[in-house]
């Protein structure tokens, strides 16, 4: 049976792992952030989410969570954070989770991070073009990134925050600026249009989606985003109808979410 002693030094431990401040308890040495599992951990990348408790970053700390490439996850937002950090922390991967709350701890959150994954921002809402969207969420990527060129200036940042098209250019400036930037480290996140794009094809074709692979090339706003559809893997061809209807939807698979969202709500 476990002593009183161990048992405090193992909720010390978990503590330790979720709330950043040095925590002492009665009758053991003092156990800090560096003395948790979290200061070596599994090897790994170090990995933090700006924006986690938004609707991507939510589903994106889970993922990152399982991933058993990474060995410590830092979780910033400027409301909510604790309670995602808590809830994504109780999973059972290797993976260390801290929590980060409002802007002064945001260099806590970037220090010393291999990967920056940055999804904060405003979603698009009905009615607003990607230039709207632009005025909000130019400021908050170029705070953080400014955060970024001062904690971790080596580390690789993928910007999903919209309009990429628009805000991938300003982190470059801010790293530029900085004396940190590196084109091979910053990354635009367009995944998604590939996603739609099988997804979309696959339902034309009448098969399983993951047995299709569409490129895309371009940017990642409306007719910016190009699918090259004779480029499809199986080889297939379309009709002129078909390549009309595909390539409408899959350059409009943001509006046509956003669209049922508020038709929803």
């Amino acid at each position: 049976m476990n002593s009183g002693s161990e048992v405090n030094q193992r909720i010390a431990r978990i503590s330790a792992h979720l709330h950043p401040p040095t925590i002492q308890m009665e009758g053991s040495s003092v156990l800090s952030r560096a003395s948790c599992r979290a200061k070596g951990g599994a090897p790994g990348f170090k990995v933090a989410i700006l924006g986690a408790a938004g609707g991507i970053g939510q589903s994106l700390s889970m993922l990152v969570k399982m991933n058993p490439l990474v060995s410590v996850l830092h979780l910033y937002d400027v409301v909510n954070a604790p309670g995602v950090t808590a809830d994504v922390s109780h999973m059972d991967t290797g993976a260390v989770v801290r929590g980060f709350l409002g802007q002064q701890q945001l260099e806590n959150a970037l220090t010393g991070m291999d990967l920056v994954i940055i999804p904060a921002g405003v979603p698009r809402k009905p009615g607003m073009t990607r230039d709207d969207l632009f005025k909000i969420n130019a400021g908050i990527v170029k705070t953080l990134c400014e955060g970024v060129a001062k904690c971790c200036p080596r580390a690789i940042v993928g910007l999903i925050s919209n309009p990429v098209n628009s805000t991938v250019p300003i982190a470059a400036e801010v790293f530029k600026k900085a004396g940190t930037f590196d084109p091979k480290k910053l990354l635009g996140v367009t995944t998604l249009d590939v996603v739609r794009a099988n997804t979309f094809v696959a339902e034309v074709l009448g098969i399983d989606p993951r047995e299709v692979n569409v490129p895309v090339v371009g940017g990642h706003a409306g007719v910016t985003i190009l699918p090259l559809l004779s480029q499809v893997k199986p080889p297939c061809s379309f009709t002129p109808e078909e390549i009309n209807y595909l390539t409408d939807r899959i350059q409009n698979g943001g509006t046509e979410v956003v669209e049922v969202n508020v038709n929803y709500f």
